[in-house]
């Protein structure tokens, strides 16, 4: 990974109206390559990424950005970790467990503010609320944190978790919930599946996990090498200030912002992604007074600690995350 030149880079203080965030102002200069891995296939979940990128934003901060999409969904932090790519798009409670298990990576700002995962099932099933779990089929991708959501989920109901079987159904939790292999599924987006559910008439029930016994925590973050973080903050704070402004588009004006998104995986089904946009929008946003990408130390503090009591995490999490490459912060 190559430091941006610091005669690229020309911070200006500029408050932004009602948000005391300060705008990065980047001068001329040949634009630098920049590798950034999602952590799935392109969806609206990264609408503010194609965005910056459509808009000519990335360009706008001197950064020619390559957006790759992982073959397995465990090789983002990975890929990152072995310092491949310089950013990478993961989930809170993997950053947790990569620096427990020694990697050196840590989350420089968070994409999706609050947990999108969620136990979701159809009316059929008749659940209502977490109480009603009990003795139901509930599926998951296999990953024990969701294991770990569901038992606290279920005690806090006073659910006896030996009454729920806990099905492995990997990713394919919507086919297990429409093919009724199971009563419910948590690990599903409420946001993305939810919405997806919604528009195929299906009525979704949805419970989400922050409402029912799991600390709130970021979905999605950004995620860095911590080795070579000093030599690369450059470049980092003139992605994540690009970031921000491409966000600031699907607010603007949301058709035109996820044009680039739509572009990059011909697949997607364009109603699908502006409605799940809709949803998502102020999710992406951060604290009323705090900078793009801000990530709350308390919150980060609660579900480490979480994680730790679960026995995911052998230690305390200690620098999981920072702060300092926000938009305005750290200069």
């Amino acid at each position: 990974m190559k430091r941006m030149p610091l005669l690229l880079l020309a911070f200006v203080a500029a408050l932004v109206a009602g948000c005391g965030e300060r705008e990065e102002v980047v001068g001329p200069g040949a634009a630098q390559p920049f590798e950034l891995m999602l952590d799935f296939f392109p969806n609206a979940d990264h609408a503010g990424i194609y965005a910056a990128q459509g808009n000519g934003h990335f360009e706008d901060v001197a950064l020619d950005v390559a957006i790759r999409q992982p073959a397995d969904p465990a090789a983002p932090i990975k890929e990152v970790a072995a310092g491949r790519v310089d950013l990478a798009v993961s989930y809170e409670p993997e950053v947790l467990r990569a620096r427990d298990e020694g990697l050196p990576v840590v989350a420089v700002g968070a994409l999706v503010q609050k947990p999108l995962t969620s136990i979701i099932s159809l009316p059929e099933a008749n659940i209502r609320g977490p109480a009603d779990l009990e003795g139901r089929r509930v599926g998951t991708a296999g990953i024990d944190y969701q294991s770990a959501f569901l038992r606290a989920i279920l005690e806090k109901a006073g659910v006896d978790p030996v009454t729920v079987e806990e099905t492995n159904v990997g990713f394919n939790l919507s086919p297990a919930l429409l093919t009724g292999k199971v009563d419910a599924v948590l690990g599903a987006f409420w946001n993305y599946e939810g919405t997806d559910l919604r528009l195929r008439g299906k009525d979704p029930e949805i419970i989400r996990v922050e409402r029912a016994g799991v600390p709130t925590y970021n979905e999605l973050v950004l995620v860095a090498n911590e080795d070579s973080l000093e030599e690369d903050s450059d470049r980092i704070r003139a992605f994540v200030a690009a970031l921000s402004q491409g966000t600031a588009d699907l607010d603007r004006d949301p058709d035109s912002a996820i044009r680039a998104l739509l572009e990059a995986n011909p697949d997607l089904d364009p109603q699908l992604q502006r409605e799940v946009v809709k949803v998502t929008l102020p999710l992406f946003e951060p604290p009323a007074g705090r900078p793009y990408g801000y990530q709350d130390p308390r919150q980060w503090d609660d579900f480490g600690q979480f994680m730790l009591d679960a026995g995911i995490l052998n230690e305390e999490p200690e620098g999981a995350f920072t702060n300092e490459l926000l938009p305005g912060e750290g200069l």
